[in-house]
């Protein structure tokens, strides 16, 4: 069985951008430009623990991201599904929003989305053209004192918080890049901050042990916010109270103020009761499987209930029942293809792992089960593969299209020692492992399927091979 071959479809999705929109050749031409400007600066996993440049540029500015209130998320797993959730509950209630998040799968400007459409090519360009003169003054000024230009991610931050000052925004809902309190998001303060659950990833930056995790997270919990607190270990739960305490925050803790109350498993997803702050709310429709995404509603219901009502107004409980029901998180235990069935899952660490293979197990049943993954070289793959062995009946590893991605050969010696030799295959190039996989899950005339997953890389490029790329709304 093969996937490869080009479509009359796929051609016409590469002459469209983000959110399948047609789009001018020589506006095409000059976004293609501008990202690989974009890209030639320090990549968004080389971070620098300061705020001054990106602080320097919105000075410059005139300050735009103060020109609209914010709901700022952080956490280890499950920031991206938790900010859409929460920028689906609020355009459902009628409010413009802004939503920024990261990394993208395919198109840098599906980060970057107003009323939840990508932005436009041409009102991104203008963003870039508005903001590149005092960006080039504070590169210069950081390279005369021998500091770098500013990264790619702090370009993104700065461009997203332009177009979202110029729409203007009702209400901007941003996911922080990496940690939190050094991220160049937090240079605006969030009058709602969500903290998702805390697990020890980007060990290189952030520290390799939770309370430093944890204590650079809490950064964006600001004076006199509401603080929507998910579930965590108790000495990250204890470090973020006394943060509130700190800074005069209110923290609303998950179990407490508000929770899961029922969740049952349905066709497509699950049918779930929540309690959020100022109400409870049942008979609502998930279109997303597993157990965590069950809590991502819950902080997502929490943060909408406190920007809205202070957390003392319930919502129209139909409202929100629309608005769950129209979410949704591409390259999220998100099924791509049929026959065989194939899933991807952007799990990038041990716990994104372990929370997608029970994810698997309660939500789908196969006869066989067969992985393709590929891994990037700082992330603690032994750990990762060790997860995996009891969910896969086979794992073909093989490497994304990132540079990072750990190398075949030597994936491959650490996925034998796991799952031994007989069930595992290396396969060089993504898309000879994605046909092998296919083969695989339906020998012997089972009922198999293949899952994609290990990095986001990984997922954006079997989304391409199998055009799920251009799919309308694509997210990061």
């Amino acid at each position: 069985m093969t996937f490869s071959g080009e479509t009359p479809g796929d051609r016409r999705r590469r002459r469209e951008g983000a959110g399948g929109q047609q789009v001018d050749p020589a506006v095409a031409a000059r976004m293609a430009q501008v990202t690989e400007e974009i890209l030639a600066r320090s990549p968004e996993n080389v971070i620098e623990p300061t705020l001054d440049r990106v602080a320097q540029v919105m000075d410059l500015l005139g300050h735009p991201q103060r020109n609209f209130p914010m709901i700022h998320i952080t956490g280890t797993n499950g920031k991206t599904t938790t900010t859409r959730m929460v920028e689906r509950l609020l355009r459902e209630l009628g409010l413009k929003t802004g939503r920024f998040t990261s990394p993208h799968l395919h198109d840098v400007r599906e980060r970057i989305s107003i009323a939840g459409e990508p932005v436009s090519a041409e009102r991104f360009l203008a963003a870039y053209d508005d903001v590149m003169p005092f960006v080039h003054m504070v590169d210069e000024t950081s390279v005369a004192e021998g500091g770098p230009r500013i990264t790619y991610f702090e370009l993104l931050v700065i461009v997203a918080y332009a177009v979202f000052s110029d729409a203007p925004v009702d209400v901007a809902v941003v996911e922080v890049g990496l940690g939190g309190a050094w991220d160049a998001t937090n240079v605006a303060d969030g009058s709602v901050a969500v903290v998702a659950p805390v697990a020890i990833d980007h060990t290189r930056l952030l520290g390799d042990n939770l309370i430093d995790i944890a204590t650079e997270k809490s950064g964006i919990i600001k004076s006199d916010a509401i603080a929507v607190l998910g579930v965590q270990e108790n000495e990250v739960m204890q470090l973020l109270l006394e943060r509130c305490d700190d800074v005069g925050a209110v923290a609303q803790v998950e179990g407490l103020a508000y929770g899961v109350l029922e969740r049952e498993i349905a066709v497509g997803g699950q049918l779930i009761s929540l309690r959020g702050l100022a109400g409870d709310y049942t008979d609502i429709f998930l279109p997303l499987f597993g157990e965590h995404q069950v809590h991502n509603a819950a902080m997502a219901l929490a943060a909408v209930e406190a920007f809205v009502g202070g957390g003392e107004q319930p919502l129209d409980a139909d409202v929100v029942r629309e608005g769950f029901a129209g979410v949704t998180s591409p390259g999220r235990m998100e099924v791509v293809r049929r026959s065989p069935t194939v899933i991807v899952d952007a799990a990038h660490n041990p716990a994104g792992i372990a929370a997608m293979s029970e994810a698997i197990r309660e939500s789908f049943t196969f006869h066989r089960l067969v992985g393709v993954v590929a891994i990037l070289q700082e992330k603690d793959a032994s750990s990762m593969l060790e997860l995996l062995e009891p969910l896969l009946d086979h794992i073909v590893v093989s490497r994304s299209t990132s540079p990072r991605s750990i190398p075949p050969q030597r994936l491959g010696e650490m996925a034998v020692e796991l799952f031994g030799e007989d069930r595992v295959t290396v396969v060089e190039n993504l898309p000879d492992a994605l046909d092998l996989a296919a083969g695989l899950a339906d020998e012997g005339g089972m009922t198999g399927a293949v899952l994609a997953t290990g990095s986001i890389t990984t997922v954006a490029d079997v989304r391409m091979l199998l055009r799920a790329d251009g799919q309308g709304d694509l997210p990061s």
